[in-house]
């Protein structure tokens, strides 16, 4: 289980193709004290690291984590947004996030502010009812607020702080992002779900 609040930022050094796998070599100033079959949040993704050497270690991601979010973009200089997992007795300073990214999502629009910015995503309708107005998200693995939220899309504001120590700076308009939604609104919607079956059938 992760938090969401960003430890460091990773550089993809180079991407080896096994088949439908794709692994990593990803440098960072963490990964010399990572260990094997260690969790780590590598742009909200939840990988296990299998190999460390110096400062840089090995992740795999497999064709289903490939299909759900962007890792199969990722190229040698790709910028990740890394963090451990949450230890039992951490502070849950962010939300909770499982690692387990849903879909990925659009940037539309980008506003820039004095000293901060606000991005603007699209999403498939299919996940339209787990967005709510001020509710929680995880974007590229950043514990957010959204805001302006419409049937399809929302909005978010990074400060200056999370501008410089994620890879959010970067972000240019269509690239897309890696969408966790929050996990106890995906329980309450599943939920609610099957109430409205079980009504309708009576």
């Amino acid at each position: 289980m992760f938090t969401g609040i960003i430890q460091t930022i990773g550089l993809v050094r180079s991407v080896e193709t096994n088949g439908t796998n794709h692994s990593f070599w990803i440098k960072s100033s963490i990964s010399a004290d990572l260990k094997i079959d260690q969790s780590v949040s590598h742009n909200g993704v939840c990988l296990t690291v299998e190999s460390v050497n110096g400062d840089e270690h090995r992740v795999t991601a497999i064709n289903e984590t490939l299909l759900k979010t962007n890792l199969g973009n990722w190229f040698p200089g790709t910028m990740v947004n890394l963090e451990t997992c949450l230890a039992i007795n951490g502070k849950l300073d962010g939300h909770i996030v499982q690692g387990h990214v849903d879909t990925v999502a659009t940037c539309i629009g980008i506003i820039y502010k004095t000293g901060s910015r606000e991005y603007s995503f699209r999403i498939p309708a299919a996940f339209s009812t787990l967005i709510i107005e001020k509710g929680s998200i995880s974007l590229n693995g950043i514990s957010l607020t959204i805001f302006n939220v419409t049937e399809d899309s929302f909005t978010v504001a990074i400060i200056p702080y999370t501008l410089e120590h994620t890879n959010m700076k970067q972000l240019k308009e269509n690239d897309t992002v890696n969408i966790e939604f929050d996990m106890i609104g995906k329980y309450v919607n599943r939920i609610a779900r099957f109430q409205n079956k079980q009504v309708n059938a009576g």
